[in-house]
């Protein structure tokens, strides 16, 4: 056994590369002897050492600096590398992120808008669109030409068969006809004597006291007084005539459309240059619009003459007229690859007016029964989407889809009835995939 004093001198030295802790001690000595190593295992190691105090000189003690100044050292790089390395790691994350919302790529969308449709239009197998076209249609011009003194109306106005609605000037064709007409009476004038003379000389030749050229020069002028007549005659007719050129009729009962000309310019049949007009107003007969719409020639064979239709105008598409195919043209458009199919009204209103734009819904004996239901808001079925326990559909704004929850109605061929959700008019993507999501970012097409 070990007699005498004994002092513990250790220091800790913490080595991180190899996670072990050692105890340490200066040898002073022989007398130093280790005792004991403890607490070892796979991470530290302790030993531990005692000295013999006796007889021994403490002041020759004293503790290594140089290898705790080396861990301090070593705890700085470390502290160093880990700032280093976090930083990296910052970095990588925060470039991530921002590539991630600057280059992904959007999703291509194709947005389709909610209207209202009657359940008639929706369940259609066959729409046309088309104008309203009067059968009925005249640019109003002069034979003559003249200018324009007098216009008696304007767009709007209601005019009846020969009713004078403009005039021109007249003052040169009314000379015309004065002269015309006095060229007349002066040869009516002469025409008296012309005939006395031939009547005498017709006498004096039977008795033999005038010879046969005499009486054949009465004769002729005798004739040509009364061909003279005749000829200014004429004159005074066509004069009459160019003073009724220049007065411009109603052709039929209608309403004036537009006005082509103005009071002071100078109109002339078809416009012989830049400076005239060849139409002074141009009026229609409401009472034989029709729309005029475009058949492919592949559904032309579901459209039978007489066939009943529902007339929708794009202005009014709350409300739709009864119709039916009054004529299927006998020619096709080759450009288009169309006919003409002309559908006349059953009843109208004052609303409906020439060159409007129209939808004609060509009904069967099952749609027949839809055509006077009200119009309802609906959107295409493949811009509706199951989400969840939920119907939804998506819009955009600020290209991102934002998605909206509805409520549906009825299904009406490839339309489905929105009862709540959005409006009309509002827009939503058609064709809805799974990429589609809330806050997707997308592309408008």
């Amino acid at each position: 056994m070990l007699t005498g004093k004994f002092l513990l001198l250790a220091d800790l030295l913490f080595n991180r590369a190899h996670k072990e802790f050692k105890f340490t001690a200066e040898i002073i000595s022989d007398n130093v002897l280790p005792i004991c190593y403890f607490g070892q295992d796979i991470f530290t190691k302790s030993k531990f050492y005692l000295m013999e105090t006796k007889n021994t000189d403490l002041s020759s003690l004293k503790i290594e600096r140089s290898q705790r100044n080396s861990e301090s050292g070593s705890n700085i790089k470390l502290y160093k590398t880990l700032g280093i390395v976090f930083l990296v790691i910052v970095i990588i994350l925060g470039g991530y992120l921002i590539f991630n919302s600057i280059f992904t790529s959007a999703v291509d969308v194709k947005l389709t808008e909610a209207v209202l449709q009657s359940p008639s239009q929706a369940s259609a197998s066959l729409i046309a669109s088309g104008y309203v076209v009067a059968q009925r249609k005249a640019a109003v011009a002069s034979k003559g030409t003249g200018r324009l003194v007098y216009l008696g109306v304007v767009e709007g106005d209601k005019v009846k068969k020969n009713e004078i609605i403009a005039k021109l000037e007249d003052t040169d064709v009314k000379a015309q006809l004065e002269g015309a007409k006095a060229n007349l009476e002066l040869n009516e004038a002469g025409l008296t004597d012309a005939k006395n003379t031939y009547e005498r000389e017709k006498a004096l030749f039977k008795t033999g006291s005038a010879s046969q050229s005499d009486l054949d020069a009465a004769d002729a002028k005798y004739k040509e007084v009364l061909a003279s007549i005749d000829v200014a005659k004429a004159n005074v007719d066509a004069a009459e005539v160019a003073l009724e050129n220049t007065i411009i009729r109603a052709p039929f009962d209608g309403t004036v459309l537009t006005k082509d000309a103005d009071v002071g310019e100078i109109v002339a049949p078809f416009g012989a240059s830049i400076n005239t007009k060849g139409a002074v107003v141009t009026i229609a007969d409401m009472s034989s619009l029709q729309v005029e719409a475009d058949v492919s020639e592949s559904n032309i064979e579901k459209i039978t003459p007489d066939q009943n239709c529902s007339i929708i105008l794009d202005a009014y598409s709350d409300y739709s007229y009864p119709g039916y195919v009054a004529k299927i043209v006998p020619t096709a458009d080759r450009t288009k690859a169309t006919v003409l199919v002309k559908v006349a009204f059953k009843k109208y209103d004052s609303r409906v007016l020439p060159e409007m734009s129209a939808k004609v819904i060509f009904l069967t004996n099952a749609e027949k029964k839809l055509a006077n239901e009200k119009p309802v808001l609906v959107v295409p079925q493949t811009a509706i989407v199951n989400r969840g326990s939920k119907q939804v559909v998506y819009v955009v704004k600020d290209d991102k889809a934002v998605e909206i929850p509805i409520t549906t109605g009825q299904q009406l061929g490839n339309y489905v009835e929105i009862k709540t959700g959005i409006s009309n008019g509002d827009k939503v993507i058609d064709n809805l995939t799974d990429k589609i999501k809330d806050g997707t970012k997308v592309k408008v097409q």
